[in-house]
């Protein structure tokens, strides 16, 4: 294969360069399909098994019927990721509704397809976000409302957090945090988001309207092991703006402090206390085999 890059596309691997789907796939013609983004450390997938537990709920809600079992695909994700000489790697697992006709009706749709692309790639703000903290701004773009087309389904439909990111682009900043439809704080374009306020972390509840995220999960839990409190509740756009310490959480951003929120400093300017301890304990928890699955 002269080093390529493969790519699983339902049950084969083949080149990047001839890596293709159909026109007529209702994920291309009108995002629907459902997807997770996995990473795996020192050839450990982290958190693997939860990550395809949530793609089977999201696609339980749009009605996919995914044509694998979980274990299936748990073994095509090892597969491409051994075929590739991966033991670094983001994942970017994808299930579409196949190939129909040009009306929405999902009952035209063959067979669903699923497609694995596994590659290195760094943390998506880079490594020096998370030491010297990243500057946000508060979209305009409110979050999708959870009477609408939910967050807690990570469908293949971003366009909500895409006018989000242009406007953080246009803003000259790295991201950008949403409010929810009632004006308290949901998450950012693709991240989750915590404050930390009196040494106790806050994060948005699912209510919010925010992806409930498998590092997010992890986040909550690394820091209960710490003594550190931790709460889920609404979180005001003062009280996110006079927190002592704010973070992104997410697959592809790991964890990355804000410095900054529409110019306001947060805390002293620096990435906080808590931030990096945090960062500390993720970095030595995420190798380990007992929080993912192992290539074998």
């Amino acid at each position: 294969m002269s080093g390529e890059q493969l790519i699983y596309i339902d049950g084969e691997l083949v080149p990047k360069s001839e890596a293709k789907i159909s026109v007529l796939d209702h994920g291309l013609l009108y995002g629907d399909g459902v997807f997770e983004g996995i990473r795996c450390y020192n050839g450990v997938v982290f958190k693997l098994k939860e990550h395809i537990d949530r793609l089977y709920r999201s696609a339980k809600v749009i009605k996919l019927e995914i044509p694998m079992t979980k274990e299936e695909i748990i073994r095509a994700v090892i597969e491409t990721l051994k075929a590739n000489g991966l033991k670094e790697a983001y994942i970017r697992l994808i299930v579409t509704r196949g190939i129909g006709d040009l009306g929405l009706d999902p009952r035209k749709c063959s067979r669903p397809s699923v497609i694995i692309i596994a590659e290195r790639l760094e943390p998506i703000l880079g490594k020096i976000a998370r030491e010297k903290g990243v500057k946000v701004i508060v979209s305009s773009v409110r979050r999708d409302p959870v009477y609408a087309t939910s967050h807690e389904v990570k469908s293949l439909n971003y366009l909500n957090s895409i006018l989000a990111k242009l406007e953080a682009i246009n803003a000259n900043v790295d991201d950008a945090i949403m409010l929810d439809s009632r004006g308290y704080v949901s998450e950012a374009s693709a991240a989750n988001l915590f404050i930390v306020k009196d040494q106790s972390l806050i994060t948005p509840p699912v209510t919010a309207g925010i992806l409930p995220g498998i590092t997010r999960a992890f986040v909550m839990e690394l820091a209960r092991s710490m003594n550190i409190p931790v709460f889920e509740r609404d979180i005001t756009l003062v009280e996110l703006l006079t927190s002592d310490e704010v973070f992104l959480t997410g697959t592809g951003a790991e964890i990355v402090p804000v410095v900054m929120i529409n110019g306001i400093k947060i805390g002293d300017g620096v990435p906080g206390k808590i931030t990096k301890l945090l960062i500390e304990e993720f970095d030595k928890r995420k190798t380990q085999p007992s929080e993912g699955v192992p290539i074998i």
